[in-house]
């Protein structure tokens, strides 16, 4: 009885020596996915912080201006009601758009049950179907914006030939989408639920082949044929050292309205003019504000910081999808493609208030480099004025419009701020 006294101590002593190497404090997965979120977190509001700076002085004040002052009471009516259609177009435009997917979300999973094509092949067949409903969808909203466009002299462009534009356009988003749910479902198929980990870089490589092409589908784009245009050209973009980027000017027939656009990466980096905007209705002045407008996006890496914006929305954009798709067996599962077309255009209408935000800040910085590069503030309140009549914009649209849907600044405020430059330099 003793001895087995004796062993029995033994065999306690040496279980409490094990359970205590057991106990001993681990980390824990959820407290790594914790600090991993906050390190996230902070690197991500760091990275906004920087991309969000701009050389618009930060105690400049733009005065408060009366629109009567600047803008006819005709210009303002006519352009309120021309934005007022359009904006109403948009709003049930993008209401029949969620509606027709979430549809489809409900629902659309069932044909894979009639699909042979494999796993993949059966995602890419439900995100082609998912697109012709869109498509089918969108297409009355987008002839009544023609018909509107037309009326108001606009647009010029007819029926038939915009609807093989919009055919064109449909299909070159449907082969990035088809690529891109080749790549999920691929990833998907090896990492499940963490393909967004590859996923999201695999985006970001896809927008920077966007941007590195965006002026190669400038067609027709030629030279400039005029000596004076060519001077003020080697001017400003030497000022702004930028004067390795060739200006273009583009055809365009399809509407009176005048535009002008940087594009480009590197070697493909361009600044586009449409020949609206040299058809004498634009002074010398405006035309050399416009060429410094878009010279400063390049110069001050407009594009390549567009491409790091992409990159962070992407990367929580592509997590919430592989989160929110479990309940149809992820994106490995060709059954999460309708549910996942339905969260990827409700994220992107979402983050429209917030890539507006961003593209407002970097047009105001390229305003303020265009008026220190041409000293011509006055060409630049004449420039903003036009834009009254020849693109009907609103000088003052309403809060929830100009959050929702403008790219830039309001016409009144460029306008502000061609005030506020010349009270603080002179002409």
């Amino acid at each position: 009885m003793g001895t087995l006294r004796f062993e029995q101590v033994v065999d306690d002593c040496r279980a409490c020596a094990d359970t205590s190497r057991v106990q001993r404090p681990r980390p824990r997965p959820r407290v790594l996915l914790a600090l991993g979120a906050i390190v996230f977190c902070v690197g991500w509001a760091i990275a906004a912080y920087v991309l969000l700076r701009t050389q618009v002085p930060s105690g400049l004040d733009l005065p408060d201006l009366d629109e009567s002052e600047f803008f006819t009471s005709e210009q303002v009516a006519e352009a309120e009601r021309y934005d007022r259609i359009s904006r109403l177009n948009w709003i049930f435009s993008s209401a029949a758009l969620l509606i027709s997917l979430a549809v489809y979300a409900r629902w659309g999973h069932h044909f894979t049950r009639e699909s042979a094509a494999g796993r993949i092949g059966t995602g890419m067949l439900l995100a082609m179907l998912g697109f012709a409903i869109v498509w089918l969808v969108q297409l009355p909203f987008g002839i009544a914006q023609l018909w509107w466009d037309r009326r108001h002299d606009v647009a010029q462009l007819d029926y038939f030939t915009w609807l093989v534009a919009n055919w064109v356009d449909l299909a070159s988003e449907f082969v990035f989408v088809s690529f891109a749910i080749l790549v999920v479902m691929s990833i998907a198929g090896w990492l499940k639920d963490r393909w967004w980990i590859l996923g999201a870089p695999v985006f970001v490589l896809l927008a920077l082949l966007a941007a590195f092409s965006a002026t190669s589908l400038s067609f027709g784009a030629e030279p400039l044929d005029d000596r004076r245009l060519e001077a003020d050209v080697l001017a400003l973009s030497t000022t702004l050292g930028v004067s390795e980027i060739p200006v273009r000017v583009e055809q365009v027939d399809t509407t009176n309205a005048a535009n002008a656009f940087a594009g480009g990466l590197g070697p493909s980096r361009r600044v586009v003019l449409w020949n609206t905007l040299l058809d004498g209705r634009f002074g010398d002045g405006e035309v050399r504000v416009v060429l410094a407008h878009e010279f400063a996006h390049h110069a001050e890496n407009h594009i390549w910081k567009g491409v790091a914006w992409y990159t962070l929305l992407a990367l929580p954009g592509a997590y919430l999808i592989a989160r929110l798709t479990r309940r149809r067996g992820g994106m490995r599962e060709a059954r999460a493609v309708p549910l996942a077309l339905l969260i990827f255009v409700a994220l992107n209408l979402l983050a429209q208030p917030i890539d507006n935000l961003i593209s407002r800040r970097y047009e105001a910085e390229a305003d303020w480099i265009a008026l220190q590069a041409t000293r011509e503030p006055e060409a630049a309140r004449a420039l903003f004025q036009s834009f009254a009549d020849t693109a009907l914009q609103d000088p003052t649209p309403p809060g929830w419009a100009f959050v929702w849907l403008d790219a830039h600044p309001t016409l009144l405020q460029r306008v502000a701020m061609a005030e506020a430059w010349e009270a603080r330099f002179g002409r």
